[in-house]
């Protein structure tokens, strides 16, 4: 069976039941997300292991959970433990022992990121009224996998340029470009779906860029990592796709960046 098709019979139903899942919101979400964070922390433990950065697997996701359960804590609680934080983070930035300062560094990276990346995508679907959460959680989902099989086909049709040789040698910039169109068709999608769309087509249409921007630029930084560490993918727990990291990559950097946007324009 080829590669293309494993990806066509595994990814289809699973994002179907993604949608499924951002449709019901609330706590449903909240554990799907949760779970894939977990997942995706795990494949980063794994890759930074590679790497020699030995990782504190339970303080990275002890940080994780702190980000998830901060709106439930206490006032004195949050702002010892962000202290805490910020002074390790300080500490191992300018500690002389290099690889303890690299092993928290690591940890603080792998306890930050996918976490603060789920964290706002359900900040994104939590936006009320009239049920704007969902239309703009969903246009998020679409326009990044309008992008992704956008520059999918546009690189393997017209690729030519190379867009990071040395990070992802498959990538080129007419398949960078391709990935515009594909992120606007799912922005298109959605905004004819809804009743009435949050917000409108002139407010939307920057999404549309920032999506096709740092879309690609979360899947950069994580082939960087993984070209560093050596791996092809983040895992091989999803047929066809490698890892939770890998199929994941480009919301978990795009979410935070349009949640304050929207934040900005609403």
């Amino acid at each position: 069976m080829s590669e293309l098709k494993r990806r066509v019979l595994f990814g289809v139903p699973a994002a179907i039941l993604f949608v499924y899942v951002i449709w019901l919101g609330g706590i449903a979400l909240q554990v799907v997300t949760a779970f894939i964070a977990v997942m995706v922390l795990i494949e980063m433990v794994r890759i930074f292991r590679k790497m020699n950065y030995k990782v504190i697997t339970p303080v990275a996701i002890l940080i994780g959970i702190f980000l998830w359960t901060v709106i439930y804590m206490p006032g004195w609680l949050i702002t010892t433990l962000s202290a805490g934080i910020i002074l390790v983070m300080i500490w191992s930035l300018f500690s002389r022992n290099h690889i303890v300062s690299k092993r928290w560094i690591a940890t603080l990276f792998c306890g930050l990121y996918a976490p603060l990346g789920f964290y706002f995508f359900n900040e994104v679907r939590m936006i009320e009224p009239n049920h704007s959460g969902l239309w703009l959680s969903l246009v998020l989902i679409l326009m990044i996998w309008g992008n992704d099989m956008f520059a999918y086909f546009g690189g393997r049709s017209f690729g030519k340029r190379p867009l990071a040789p040395k990070i992802s040698p498959n990538k080129t910039w007419e398949g960078f470009w391709s990935g515009f169109a594909g992120a606007l068709s799912g922005m298109i999608i959605v905004y004819l779906l809804a009743d009435p769309f949050p917000v409108t087509f002139i407010y939307a249409l920057p999404m549309v860029i920032l999506v096709s921007i740092f879309g690609p630029a979360g899947d950069l930084l994580e082939s960087r990592l993984k070209r560093l560490a050596g791996v092809k993918d983040s895992s091989n727990l999803l047929p066809g796709h490698g890892g939770f990291f890998d199929r994941f990559d480009a919301l978990i950097l795009t979410a935070p960046i349009i949640y304050l946007y929207l934040f900005l324009i609403y």
